[in-house]
């Protein structure tokens, strides 16, 4: 892979929530294709990441750098990186140990929009009130 602050560098960064410098950060699991959840990189993530094989994001609410499954032991290792054509988004491809949401589904796209309302379309794989204890 190239030099990760070099590729830092050639992306296009954002501000959300009064958080500048931050790429919109895909995950999507390697095998299945199912997208887990989408969240922001910093640099510091992102280059931990490269450097670890973990994946690692930037919480706009926490104001900080986080390993994936650092709470819940949900982890996530990174298979494969690609970037979008304008450069401002990433797709994360991982291997997922456990559910990605932080609801605890596999998937942070359990719901639909069927019928003019939001109906659940997965089922829990693990309890967040027992991961989150922690």
């Amino acid at each position: 892979m190239a030099d990760g602050k070099l590729v830092w560098r050639a992306l296009k960064k954002r501000s959300v929530d009064g958080v500048k410098g931050l790429v919109l950060s895909v995950a999507q699991d390697y095998e299945s294709g199912e997208v887990l959840m989408a969240a922001f990189m910093d640099r510091q993530a992102f280059l931990k990441t490269l450097d670890t094989g973990r994946v690692h994001y930037y919480s706009t609410s926490r104001r900080r750098v986080w390993l994936k499954g650092e709470s819940s032991g949900n982890t996530q290792r990174l298979k494969a990186l690609k970037v979008d054509c304008d450069g401002d988004a990433l797709l994360v491809f991982v291997a997922q140990k456990g559910g990605a949401c932080h609801d605890g589904y596999r998937s942070c796209f359990y719901r639909k929009f069927s019928g003019g309302m939001l109906v659940k379309a997965g089922k829990r794989v693990f309890d967040p009130v027992e991961a989150y204890k922690r």
